[in-house]
């Protein structure tokens, strides 16, 4: 019976995350064709530089709140409709060509709703597995199978430059808030009293940042991010350019090597160090833009499929970390902290500064993408070598006040 109970629980977390990240997909891997198509190339770069701004204000936030005040399964219900509501929004200016100014505003207010669902999901799956690390791979690859299932749908459908993909991620938004209530309900610690505004706001979760291996890990992820924003705004752009058509589809050949690396990382973490892994997700970062580089249709596919493998290696691991090595009454602003390092600094710097780098490799003749690709390769190379330098892979663990104890 508890074995039929525990199946029972693990295939709501896979569907919640298979989900999610359908929605998730169907906005974001066509969203830079789409502000093309509708003649709003100028503003790309800061649409999506939008979620940076929208990761430094609510992830805490609404992390803090699902920690302390309500359960998480709530606070995530909430935050999907207002989604579903501010993506019908978003496609409605679009196809009637409002102002771009308004719908750069829509999709800031959209981002401070979206940004911290991922993390809280994140919270409600890791607090219920027995054993993160042999656990989570499986069940996170659903994610990955949602987020490929969005971005073919959107091409099957040929909305890969169509405003309609906005409404297609309103439903499915509103199929992850009516899930919510069949989500296993998080015990709640005791309410805290005479909470000062830092710690409402979530701003006590940087005193995690205290502890040096802990940092090392979360500025290495920021840093690796800043070259990465350039995948999903540029590499659609650089398939065009040879010839594709129904660029998300091709982008879904990131999620081949993800599944694979999901479905690895449990015998990796057995048996490798962290630290290693780490390396190894890095490494194959450096690999994946080399390969963009060389300009070849076929290169640019295989550097596209190893995306996935590097993504899963760097940023998975991390949850897994932090799930191993903070208590878990910080769980959610753990995660959630995470995402304001990689999705406020690394997104804000990452899109603005590629969106120059593209803007700059870019002449009347076409972009130069060995040059763009290549010099994002170096960056990539600096993190690995910073990473391999700092970080010591020693055991830690954080007490309730944050602070790392031997």
């Amino acid at each position: 019976m508890l074995g039929t109970l525990r199946k029972a629980e693990y295939a709501e977390l896979m569907i919640l995350f298979f989900i999610q990240a359908a929605g998730m997909a169907i906005w974001f891997v066509p969203l830079g064709p789409i502000l093309d198509a509708h003649g709003l190339h100028e503003i790309k770069p800061y649409a999506f530089a939008s979620l940076a701004v929208a990761a430094f204000i609510s992830p805490l936030i609404f992390g803090a709140m699902a920690d302390r005040h309500v359960p998480p399964a709530k606070v995530l219900r909430w935050l999907a409709v207002a989604s579903a509501v501010l993506m019908a929004g978003i496609s409605t200016a679009l196809k009637f060509e409002l102002n771009r100014w308004l719908v750069l505003g829509l999709i800031q207010i959209f981002y401070l709703f979206y940004s911290p669902m991922f993390s809280i999901s994140t919270a409600i799956v890791l607090a219920r597995l027995a054993d993160a690390k042999k656990e989570y791979g499986p069940i996170r690859s659903l994610a990955t199978f949602g987020w490929m299932g969005g971005a073919l749908l959107v091409s099957a459908l040929a909305l890969d430059h169509s405003a309609y993909a906005g409404y297609l991620g309103a439903v499915v938004w509103l199929l992850v808030a009516a899930f919510t209530y069949f989500l296993p309900t998080l015990e709640m610690p005791a309410a805290a009293e005479n909470l000062s505004w830092r710690e409402r706001l979530g701003l006590d979760a940087l005193t995690l940042l205290k502890n040096r291996e802990t940092r090392v890990v979360f500025l290495m992820t920021t840093l690796f991010n800043i070259p990465l924003c350039a995948f999903y705004p540029y590499a659609p752009t650089q398939l065009h350019e040879l010839g594709y058509e129904r660029t998300s589809a091709w982008m879904s050949l990131a999620q081949t090597t993800e599944i694979i690396a999901m479905f690895s990382l449990a015998w990796m973490l057995h048996h490798w160090r962290l630290k290693w892994v780490f390396a190894c997700g890095l490494g194959i970062g450096v690999a994946r833009f080399a390969l963009s580089a060389m300009n070849d249709e076929r290169f640019l596919l295989l550097g596209i499929a190893l995306h996935g493998a590097s993504f899963v290696l760097v940023f998975i691991t991390a949850q897994i970390y932090l799930d191993q090595q903070i208590d878990p009454a910080w769980r959610a602003r753990a995660q959630a902290l995470l995402t304001l390092m990689n999705g406020g600094f690394g997104n804000l710097i990452g899109y603005l500064g590629t969106g120059w780098w593209f803007a700059a490799c870019t002449k009347s003749t076409g972009t130069h993408w060995p040059w763009f690709w290549g010099r994002l390769t170096l960056v990539i190379i600096g993190v690995l070598f910073y990473f391999l330098a700092t970080f010591r892979d020693q055991k830690i663990q954080m007490n309730r006040n944050g602070v790392a104890t031997k």
